[in-house]
This record gives structure tokens, sequence and C-alpha cells, in this order.
């Protein structure tokens, strides 16, 4: 799992005013849980771009101050208008203690339904995931290459290696879907 490096500077005051002005000084406010204690601090914005604004999953090496911690991400809040980014939330990794994470779906293999002229329509893009840290994928593979027209594979269908998948097994990830103009060629045929 791909690693990034934030940096952080501790918070001396929190409440509703103080996360008010950090926002306006392009400042994102921040929690770390999980650990001893309970950090709080701000990070620079521009700082999330890697972290946050892409598919990816990734551990994060924070830097509050001089003191490194392991985490991931476990919450981040955005204003529901201008999608700014309001407040993250991290989890404290602990050695010998298992983790929930979001992680990326990758397909596999090629189906034989979107050759058929049918469109590969993604329903979930990550699923939850329980692992050990040292075994948290970078991504969960999805074999496509038996999905007809007309046919989904599901969360069940995985086959998971050092982790657990959350995500309920009934839950569809991509299906094929037959495209209006196939669909009349198709009835045309029975």
């Amino acid at each position: 799992m791909k690693s990034l490096e934030i940096v952080g500077f501790k918070r001396a005051n929190l409440g509703k005013t103080d996360a008010k002005a950090l926002r306006l000084d392009a400042q994102v406010p921040c929690v770390l849980y999980g650990g001893q204690d309970t950090v709080h601090f701000a990070v620079p914005a521009i700082l999330f771009r890697e972290l946050l604004y892409t598919p990816e999953a990734h551990i994060v090496d924070l830097n509050v101050e001089g003191t490194t911690y392991r985490a991931i991400v476990q919450d981040a809040q955005f204003h529901p208008v201008n999608e700014m980014l309001l407040h993250v939330d991290f989890l404290e990794i602990a050695d010998g203690k298992e983790v929930k994470m979001d992680i990326p779906v990758k397909y596999i293999g090629v189906s034989p339904g979107v050759l058929a002229g049918g469109k590969l329509a993604s329903k979930i893009r990550k699923v939850k995931v329980k692992a050990m840290p040292e075994n948290l994928p970078d991504y969960v593979e999805v074999d496509i290459s038996t999905l007809e027209l007309g046919k989904s594979v599901k969360v069940g269908a995985v086959k998971p290696t050092n982790y657990v998948i959350l995500t309920s097994d009934q839950a569809p990830i991509a299906t094929v879907t037959v495209p209006r103009a196939l669909k009349g060629e198709l009835a045309g045929n029975k």
C-alpha cells in the first residue's frame, strides 16, 4: 500500500471560531485518534490533493511538529455546496491491530458482454476491507472475463487473501448493461 507524508501543526485553540479562522487561512482542522492521546492539528489544504482527490488508498505518515504517527483517513467532511474540505479525521494504526478501510476496485479481464456491444457499469468503486495494516491491498481485483450481457458480478465472487471484505456479498460491483439498440436486435432474434 502506498504511503504519503503530511505535515501538520498542533492547534492551540479548539472550537468553531478557531476552525473557521484556520479555513480562511487555507488550513484544514484535523484530529488523530486511536492512540494513547487525541491530537488536534491543522494541515495546509493543498497537502490533501494527493490523498483525498485520487482513487487510491494510502497509509499516511503524519508529522505533527516533529512527532510522527502512522494513520489512515477515517473520514473527510466537505462543504455541501462549494465542496471545500472542512475537516479530516485520522485513525492511528497500532501494530497487531486490524483496521477497516475502503479499498478501490480494479477490473481484470475482458467481458464478453462488452465485446458483444454492452456497456460495463460500475456499481461500487470501493469495498470496505478489514485487515492488518501490512496486509491492506492497494486494490481489490475483480475478474470480469465471464460477464455476459445483462449479468452482474457481486462482492461474493471476489476471493480475498490476507484480508476480509466487509461489504455485503450480494452487492453488485459491476453490471454489463444492454443498450437500447441491442435490446431491439435481441428481441428480433427470438
